[in-house]
């Protein structure tokens, strides 16, 4: 069951946010963050995946200040979509991530605890989510950021990561150098509840609809990882 969700917006506007159910319309929630190209079909899918493991997810159009429903296929259109990013308004962004936890939780169908994932950009929105958003005075209660290129720039958010959180890279990603993502696992090294796992895969490697990206073994093996890691804390 998939449908598209309205979410007030925290300037008294609307937003839309796709959303998948599991079978019996119950579950745990689990916000699912969008890459560069948007909330497209490979995100969707994601969102599909998630509420067949028996998960209420849900992924807000994050590009909405700029254009409504963007969104791209695949890598064919970087140059395009890393300049919606270039225009991404993160202050902004942190508020419609908050509507967006405020409305998953809210729904009929969420039991209760709510995860969050995210890749590329939506890794570094997932993170944000973590260490940001809190609704009734509680935040997420896993987060599972893919390879967030933005991350190493939030560190300073670091001490606001409460939640258990699982992060994936890939170590031959020619966006994150290897400083950069060790500079990430440095600022987390004091957090028992935190992995950092690694790959042997470049950049956007879980994207199945960007073929010069994926990799099918990491992404399965991350995946497997993903799945276990969400079991563990939100059910």
């Amino acid at each position: 069951m998939t449908r598209y969700e309205r979410v007030p917006a925290p300037d008294g506007d609307e937003f839309d946010a796709y959303l998948a159910l599991p079978e019996g319309g119950r579950g745990p929630g689990v916000l699912v963050f969008q890459e560069i190209f948007g909330v497209n079909d490979n995100i969707r899918g994601i969102c599909d995946r998630l509420a067949g493991e028996g998960y209420v997810a849900l992924a807000p159009d994050m590009f909405w200040r700029l254009e409504r429903r963007f969104e791209r296929k695949d890598e064919s259109a970087m140059a395009e979509c890393m300049g919606m990013v270039q225009r991404l308004d993160f202050a902004a962004a942190a508020g419609d991530i908050t509507a967006a936890f405020a409305h998953l939780r809210a729904l009929p169908g969420c039991t209760g605890k709510v995860g969050a994932i995210g890749f590329c950009l939506g890794g570094t929105l997932t993170w944000l989510c973590a260490t940001t958003a809190r609704v009734d005075g509680a935040g997420v209660d896993a987060a599972v950021p893919y390879y967030g290129s933005g991350i190493q720039d939030m560190l300073d958010r670091a001490d606001a990561l409460e939640c258990p959180a699982l992060l994936h890279y890939g170590d031959d990603d020619p966006f994150i150098p290897a400083e950069q993502i060790a500079r990430v696992e440095a600022a987390v090294a004091g957090k028992p509840q935190v992995e950092v796992r690694h790959y042997d895969a470049g950049h956007a490697f879980s994207n199945w609809d960007a073929p010069s990206m994926y990799d099918e073994k990491a992404a399965t093996e991350a995946w497997g990882n993903t799945t276990a890691f969400l079991a563990r804390h939100l059910r």
